[in-house]
């Protein structure tokens, strides 16, 4: 799970201070606010560690990635381009790895000691010039395993072992985090940046806008890593669901992928059933059929209507996803009906529980935020695996202020106008009623 994350000098973050991530986050507040930047950042190291093969100090990104920053000169807040660019995430790992230093072994004799690793802090700080981005620094450091922290400065690797004697070796990196596979790095390095790549690699990202349905899906039989960030291999990953047999838990139990799905389509009264099927022998052409009632006839996606068409790949990711995997769901109930949208909250709630995902969710939805403060209140999920911010952006700089929601569901600090001013739009119209009635009776 990643438990926070830093950006300074990015977009229209000054210093976003440590943003404390829990098992579900969400974040909420104004268009132009800055929620969107948040996740970007780790977006932004995502497709850097999927190119770690190239001399780049951070890719900003084309029109295929997850995003399409321009360059530094873009992303740095205010356009100040003599500032540097800082990022930093602190995380805790599934599978614990190992770094070889120089130590006591348990004979009391001095050598090689392996130190197992289950979390790390990364920070990293860039510099941009015209036509060119540097890397001053970045370092990684650990809780509670006897290191201090391996920091990469001025092409030198430096760290402390456990015998407290400093190393400094040579060491030259191309880009922001020490990606592995590059002839000149230090093995120890390597190990870290691998776990860097590791840990990116189980974040997947939803955005906002999906694919539009189709009426026929082409297959080769492809199993796909994840959805993309449309959402347009969503059908590939329930063919290749279906024919690994992958299986989700629910509780104690094991459920078929397409079980679960359909179970959340009733649940929220979008559909009673779908199907997903071959049009004909021989061919690699699908097409979903999704049944509205038990008595209704069977149509395909396309003619469902928008809106389950662009909920469907949230629904699919939700229990696609490894175990353990980290989402990032941008408007996730675009689209979707009041109602649905409060359920939304429950389907999170859900795999947060039963999946162990970490949700980072950027929402403008009253109806989830509602559900959620009730589950909460109904001991479905502890306000201490939930954190929500409200972000607002004063004058070019955004801002963020952690709401502080309670055992009993309560938000102690709504901001004013949180979402919109709706009581009091109710309360004057009941005003005006009054008013009008009176007049009548005159």
């Amino acid at each position: 799970m990643i438990t926070h994350i830093r950006m300074k000098n990015f977009k229209s973050w000054k210093d976003s201070g440590e943003v404390q991530l829990a098992p579900l986050t969400g974040f909420f507040g104004t268009n132009s606010s800055g929620k969107s930047s948040l996740l970007q950042m780790l977006l932004l190291l995502k497709q850097t560690a999927e190119r770690s093969d190239a001399e780049e100090v951070i890719f900003f990104g084309n029109e295929g990635t997850l995003v399409n920053l321009g360059n530094f000169q873009e992303v740095i807040h205010g356009h100040q381009h003599n500032e540097k660019l800082v990022f930093e995430f602190s995380c805790y790992i599934q599978t614990a790895f190992e770094i070889e230093v120089k130590g006591r072994k348990p004979d009391g004799n001095i050598g090689s000691v392996r130190v197992p690793i289950d979390n790390f802090t990364f920070n990293t700080t860039i510099l941009g010039e015209v036509m060119k981005t540097m890397i001053e620094e970045f370092c990684y450091s650990f809780k509670s395993c006897g290191l201090s922290e391996f920091k990469w400065q001025s092409g030198r690797l430096k760290y402390i072992d456990l015998l407290g004697e400093q190393h400094i070796q040579r060491s030259n990196v191309f880009n922001c985090y020490g990606g592995p596979h590059q002839s000149q790095s230090h093995y120890q390095l390597n190990t870290l940046s691998r776990a860097f790549e590791e840990k990116l690699n189980n974040v997947y990202y939803l955005g906002p806008v999906r694919v539009d349905p189709r009426r026929r899906y082409d297959w080769h039989g492809e199993h796909p890593q994840h959805i993309k960030q449309w959402g347009n291999q969503t059908i590939d990953a329930l063919l290749s669901a279906r024919v690994r047999k992958l299986k989700t838990m629910h509780g104690d139990d094991e459920v078929a992928i397409d079980d679960k799905i359909s179970d959340w389509l009733q649940q929220m009264d979008l559909a009673h059933s779908f199907t997903l099927d071959l049009t004909s022998q021989g061919t690699t052409n699908y097409e979903v059929r999704i049944q509205k009632t038990p008595s209704s006839p069977p149509v395909t996606l396309v003619d469902m209507g928008y809106g389950l068409a662009q909920f469907l790949p949230v629904l699919v990711l939700c229990f696609y996803a490894p175990e353990g995997s980290t989402l990032i769901l941008e408007q996730p109930g675009i689209h979707l009906h009041p109602m649905v949208q409060s359920q939304l909250a429950d389907l999170l709630i859900e795999v947060v529980n039963d999946r162990k995902l970490q949700i980072l969710v950027e929402s403008h939805s009253e109806h989830l935020l509602s559900r959620l403060q009730l589950r909460v209140a109904e001991e479905k999920i502890a306000a201490n695996q939930t954190a929500l911010y409200f972000c607002e952006n004063e004058n070019g700089t955004s801002k963020i202020k952690p709401l502080e929601l309670d055992e009993l569901g309560n938000i102690k600090n709504w901001p004013k106008d949180f979402f919109g001013n709706v009581r009091g739009d109710l309360l004057k119209m009941t005003r005006e009623q009054m008013k009008r009635q009176k007049e009548a009776e005159g």
